[in-house]
């Protein structure tokens, strides 16, 4: 099945919100801090599309985007579904 995967700052509360919601469903994800490491953010960005903000959310291949993309899936009722794959 696949992982979770949120790149994330310490700062960021977009970060904080979109992490929150998954806590809220109950999945579990790994967080990839890029702040601390260029080579990590260049590697969210390639894998995001270009995208550099923070957070980039991946359930799986499934790139999800970041918080508002989260959100608007969930309001959409399409997260759970891709979360219930993903545990």
């Amino acid at each position: 099945m696949p992982a979770i995967e949120i790149y994330t700052t310490r700062t960021c509360p977009f970060c904080l919100r979109a992490k929150s919601l998954l806590d809220q469903k109950g999945a579990s994800y790994s967080e990839i801090d890029v702040g601390a490491d260029p080579s990590v953010r260049a590697e969210m960005t390639q894998r995001a599309n270009g995208k550099r903000t923070v957070p980039q959310i991946f359930v799986g291949d499934t790139h999800v985007g970041g918080c508002d993309d989260l959100f608007a899936l969930d309001r959409a009722g399409k997260l759970d579904p891709l979360l219930k794959g993903a545990a």
